[in-house]
C-alpha cells in the first residue's frame, strides 16, 4: 500500500482554511495546518475588536475538519527542494505539496516616527495592543491615518463610542467606492463627529502628534496607522520568486512559477502577476481552488486555471450603519449600495456567512464547485508566446 501524501498548508486565515478544509476530501491525503495562533481570527471583525464590541476569534474546532492537524507555530523559511518547512519553536516539517497562505498585514511605512508611535492594526496581535492603549486613555483623541476599508472602520466605531477620531486620508476618503456610496459614507462619518482630512498626508508622527505635508500639526495621543498592507517575506527569504509587493508568483493555477508543488492562495498569491485585491472575499475563494490545484497533481490531470468574481465591498460604519457597496465582477464599483441599517445587517450577514462557508466546507470538503466568475481576466492575461489575441 503506497504511503498517504503529506500536504503543508501555512497559514490559517480565510484562504489556508477553505484550502486545508477541501484537501480533507481525499482519505489518502494528510493534511497539516501551520499557523502562529490557536485560534481563528475573523479579521473582518478587527474594528470591532479595538472597539471592544467583538473578541474577533472563533474556535478552529467551528471552522477547521477534524482530519486536519493543526500546528501552532511560525513558518520561517521554505526549503523547496528538500520539500520541508522550519519552524519558530524547532525542527522542520516535511511536505509532497506546499499551499502558502500566509495572508497579509501591515505593509510598514518610511514616514518618521511613524514605525514608533503609530499603532498598525492589520494583524490580532497589533489590534489588541491597541485596545489596551485606547483603554488606558479613554478621553484620548485619535488620529487614523489611511481612508480604506480600515481606517474607514476603526475610525467609526471609535467615534460612535464617543471619541474625538481625526480621519487622514492622504487621497480620497475611501477610493474603492462608487462617489455616490463615498458620499454616503463621509455624510454618516460626519454625523459620527469625525473630521475627515481629504488630500492630506501625514509627513511625521511624534508620541502626541502628527505632522501634515500642508505644514499642520495635529495633537494626537493615539495615531492609528492603516495606510496599505503589505505580504510577510517568507517567499522572498526562502528564494522564491514574488513580485514588487512580496506575494508569491504564480500561473493561472496558482502554482508557483518556481516549483510546481508549491502552491499559492488568498492575499499572498500573485497569480500571472494580476493579484485580487486583498481581501476574505478573495481569499475563500482562492483557497479551496489553490486546494483542487494541488487534488488534480495528485490525481495526475491537469490543474483548472482559476475564477474568481466579485460582488462588491462591505463596510462598517459603527454598530448601526454600514454600507454595502456592489460592483462589476471584475471589482469595479457600481452607483448601487446599500446604507444606513440595512448596510449594517448586511455586513453583520457577510461577516456571519464568511465564517459558515468555513465550517460547511469542513463538514462538507468539495461539495460547492460553483463561483461567480469575471471572465474579463482572460483579456488581461499575457498572450503565450507565439499567440496573439483577437
Amino acid at each position: 500500500m503506497s504511503e498517504n501524501t503529506e500536504v503543508v498548508v501555512i497559514g490559517g486565515g480565510y484562504a489556508g482554511v477553505m484550502a486545508a478544509n477541501r484537501l480533507t476530501q481525499r482519505d489518502d491525503v494528510d493534511v497539516t495546518l501551520i499557523n502562529p495562533r490557536p485560534g481563528f481570527v475573523e479579521r473582518i471583525r478587527l474594528h470591532q475588536l479595538i472597539g471592544g464590541s467583538h473578541s474577533a476569534v472563533t474556535d478552529y474546532r467551528d471552522v477547521l475538519a477534524g482530519r486536519v492537524r493543526l500546528v501552532v507555530d511560525t513558518a520561517t523559511r521554505i526549503d523547496a527542494a528538500g520539500r520541508t518547512v522550519a519552524l519558530a519553536g524547532g525542527g522542520t516539517l516535511g511536505y509532497d505539496y506546499l499551499v502558502y497562505a500566509v495572508g497579509s498585514a501591515n505593509a510598514g511605512t518610511d514616514v518618521p516616527g511613524a514605525a514608533d508611535f503609530a499603532h498598525p492594526v492589520a494583524t490580532f496581535e497589533e489590534a489588541q495592543r491597541l485596545r489596551e492603549v485606547l483603554d488606558a486613555a479613554p478621553a484620548a483623541a485619535v488620529t487614523v491615518v489611511g481612508a480604506g476599508p480600515a481606517g474607514i472602520e476603526t475610525a467609526a466605531e471609535l467615534a460612535e463610542r464617543g471619541r474625538a477620531v481625526t480621519l487622514v486620508c492622504g487621497g480620497e476618503l475611501g477610493p474603492y467606492l462608487h462617489p455616490r456610496g463615498r458620499r454616503s459614507v463621509a455624510e454618516h462619518l460626519a454625523e459620527l463627529g469625525v473630521t475627515i482630512l481629504d488630500g492630506a498626508a501625514v509627513t511625521a508622527v511624534t508620541p502626541t502628534g502628527v505632522s501634515l505635508d500642508d505644514g499642520r500639526e495635529l495633537p494626537s495621543p493615539v495615531t492609528v496607522w492603516t495606510a496599505g498592507f503589505g505580504v510577510p517575506d517568507l517567499a522572498a527569504r526562502s528564494g522564491l520568486s514574488t513580485d514588487t509587493t512580496g506575494r508569491l508568483r504564480t500561473d493561472e493555477t496558482l502554482t508557483s512559477v518556481d516549483d510546481g508543488r508549491v502552491v499559492a492562495a488568498g492575499d499572498s498569491a500573485a497569480p500571472s502577476d494580476l493579484p485580487f485585491r486583498m481581501g476574505c472575499q478573495s481569499a475563500v475563494q482562492l483557497g479551496p481552488q489553490a486546494a483542487e490545484t494541488v487534488l488534480a497533481r495528485i490525481a495526475g490531470t491537469a490543474p483548472a486555471p482559476i475564477g474568481v468574481g466579485f460582488a462588491g465591498l462591505c463596510l462598517s460604519l459603527g454598530r448601526t450603519h454600514g454600507l454595502f457597496q456592489f460592483s462589476h465582477r471584475d471589482d469595479h464599483a457600481i452607483k448601487l449600495y446599500v446604507g444606513g441599517r440595512p448596510g449594517a445587517k448586511l455586513k453583520e450577514f457577510v461577516c456571519r456567512s464568511t465564517v459558515k462557508q468555513l465550517a460547511y466546507e469542513a463538514r462538507k470538503p468539495g461539495v460547492r464547485k460553483w463561483w461567480v466568475t469575471d471572465r474579463k481576466r482572460q483579456d488581461l492575461l499575457p498572450a503565450p508566446v507565439g499567440e496573439l489575441r483577437s
